[in-house]
């Protein structure tokens, strides 16, 4: 069919409408179309990015990471293992005080031995072999008479005389002799304890008397008599 055809008919041929934006360019050239108003222009283009510098950051950032928590972890173990030793040592110094309090009346039929000079022979051999051996475990035995009495470590059974040198309470005879272990007092020493002797009074010095009423001498005495008998009478 013909567009006559088509026309009469009644029938309109669809009409095609081309746009073209280009301009012509004074110099003939064809000109491209601006960009729409409003579009976005192209961000600049940044610095590239090394692939493996990254991973390297990323890898030191991690490895100081790890190196950060085993040190706080290396630290906790240790003030653990520490802990844990002085625990340790405490409880082993408790038991061996223990030990040797229960040792002590055996050491005090040893020296009472001693003094008396039944340690000889076989049985003076192993007393003096127990007597090492507490020592090395650390007993160490105490009060001498002369030192200065300290209610924290002796025992006072009795007081005796006072003496005029001492300026403090002191140890006049030792009973029994006292023990310590580790710093710890296991068992007080029993004493006899002279105090200091009392300080006198200083003698006080006698008032200053005073000066007595002056008599008249004799000539005065003499004068007034004869002026009271001249005297006229009334």
């Amino acid at each position: 069919m013909t567009p006559e055809d088509r026309r009469e008919h009644g029938e309109e041929q669809p009409r095609v409408i081309v746009r073209d934006k280009r301009r012509i360019d004074p110099s003939g050239a064809l000109r491209e179309p601006d960009s729409a108003p409003g579009a976005a222009a192209d961000p600049a283009p940044g610095p590239a990015i090394d692939p493996a510098a990254a991973a390297r950051g990323a890898a030191d950032a991690q490895v100081a990471e790890l190196t950060e928590t085993l040190q706080r972890l290396k630290a906790e173990y240790d003030n653990y293992r520490r802990r844990a030793e002085r625990e340790r040592l405490a409880l082993v110094e408790v038991a061996t005080g223990n030990v040797l309090y229960q040792l002590l009346p055996v050491l005090d039929d040893l020296e009472r031995a001693r003094s008396h000079g039944d340690l000889v022979g076989a049985f003076g051999s192993v007393g003096e072999a127990l007597i090492m051996v507490t020592s090395k475990l650390g007993l160490e035995p105490y009060a001498e008479p002369g030192e200065a009495f300290d209610p924290h470590m002796h025992e006072a059974v009795m007081a005796v005389e006072p003496t005029q040198e001492a300026t403090e309470a002191v140890v006049a005879q030792v009973f029994r002799p006292g023990y310590r272990h580790a710093g710890r007092v296991l068992r007080p020493a029993q004493v006899s304890v002279s105090e200091p002797a009392p300080s006198e009074p200083a003698p006080s010095e006698p008032a200053p008397s005073e000066p007595a009423a002056s008599e008249p001498a004799d000539g005065d005495a003499t004068e007034d008599h004869a002026r009271g008998e001249r005297a006229p009478l009334e």
